[in-house]
């Protein structure tokens, strides 16, 4: 049975060579294994291109109008479903009894010499204040781009394009095998055109007749804010130039978030550490903080601020990025407080702090019952054993 070109592509019969690329640029870049790594979607990619291939060529899609199917050659080959496959198959068995020889053969044509882009990746490093911000970067990409002396068409200044006197324009040539079933006919591209049908007599001596060439230019990439490490910014048209001059592909920009000095991001939120004396976590304190977006943020620190402490401020972390690129909202910062305990006092300070552990009946540390709320190691064990 052959194989549904128009329905891989999503697009109706009557449809126009404009429409059968608009379609498959859309579905290459949902399906690119660049960005859509499932082993389904790169199955998918190549049907998708397999299709395009087929439709954009007139020959070949004059030949699914017909029921046909131009790509099948034999597709059992090598699996064990064609009995005939170590004889070319099948279908090149049935062209050599019924006719293929007197032109009634089954060859693919000629290829189009336009074909469209790849697209392309490249990294960019961001620190985290401009992921938080969003910011216009510009950078140089590596990239095909159109000819400007031929502009695409691979010719230089007065050449032209021949029909190739080796193929006779067909894009592939044929050869003759006699097994024991009788004559078997295979066809291969044409050396010589490379499988298009056609020579350029005269190629551009700066693009070799490919209509492209490769360059460094500068892209100029839009980052939202919000953007994080591993994410992809879409840059439509800005990829690979395709052969031929044909249309280019996209340019995929992967953020890589270098690490801050002070915060440490989870998600939308942010994380940081701040370290007061024993002196400011017991009478209470009011600690400046320069935050991220926002600038100076004032800390209250409460009397009697215990070690590992967590402070919320809502609304203080990174942007919310949603899949349209919207800004949706803020996460928030928490703020892990550090109590720290002097190593070395001098006698003075020494004579102070015991004055003080004597009036607050702390001359010696005391062991926290079970029941108590800093026993919390002994009353889980307590509770395991119950």
């Amino acid at each position: 049975m052959a194989r549904d070109y128009y329905g891989t592509l999503g697009v109706p019969k009557n449809a126009s060579d404009q429409e059968i690329k608009r379609a498959y640029r859309k579905l290459a870049r949902e399906l690119h294994p660049d960005v859509n790594p499932s082993e389904d979607a790169q199955h998918k990619f190549g049907e998708v291109t397999t299709a395009y291939e087929v439709l954009s060529d007139p020959q070949k899609r004059k030949i699914v109008d017909l029921g046909g199917d131009p790509m099948d050659n034999g597709a059992g080959r090598g699996g064990g479903g064609d009995p005939f496959a170590g004889f070319g198959g099948l279908g090149d068995i049935m062209d050599a009894f019924f006719g293929a020889a007197a032109g009634g053969g089954r060859g693919r044509g000629p290829r189009s010499r336009v074909q469209p882009g790849s697209d392309a990746l490249i990294r960019l490093s961001l620190s985290l204040e401009e992921c938080a911000t969003g910011v216009d970067k510009e950078i140089a990409v590596d990239t095909a781009i159109l000819c400007d002396r031929c502009r695409g068409g691979g010719s230089a200044d007065g050449g032209s394009v021949k029909t190739c006197d080796t193929c006779n324009g067909q894009g592939e040539i044929q050869s003759v095998q006699r097994s024991f079933l009788g004559q078997v006919v295979t066809a291969r591209p044409c050396p010589v055109c490379r499988g298009f049908g056609e020579v350029i007599t005269d190629p551009c001596q700066q693009c070799g007749g490919d209509g492209r060439v490769r360059a460094r230019r500068n892209v100029t990439a839009k980052v939202p804010p919000g953007v994080g490490d591993g994410m992809r910014i879409r840059l439509s048209g800005q990829g690979e130039v395709g052969a031929g001059g044909g249309p280019a592909g996209d340019l995929y920009v992967e953020i890589d978030e270098e690490p801050h000095d002070v915060f440490v991001r989870q998600g939308n939120d942010l994380h940081c550490h701040l370290r007061i004396p024993m002196t400011s976590a017991a009478l209470g304190a009011v600690v400046p903080l320069e935050t991220l977006i926002d600038g100076e943020h004032e800390i209250d620190i409460e009397p009697g601020t215990q070690p590992a402490t967590e402070l919320v401020l809502p609304g203080k972390g990174m942007p919310r990025l949603r899949s349209s690129g919207r800004v949706d909202g803020r996460g928030d910062l928490h703020v892990h407080v550090d109590v720290v305990v002097p190593t070395k006092l001098d006698d003075e300070q020494s004579t102070l702090l015991r004055e003080l552990a004597q009036l607050r009946g702390e001359e010696a540390p005391t062991l926290a019952g079970n029941g108590s709320k800093h026993g919390g190691l002994f009353s889980k064990l307590r509770a395991k054993s119950r």
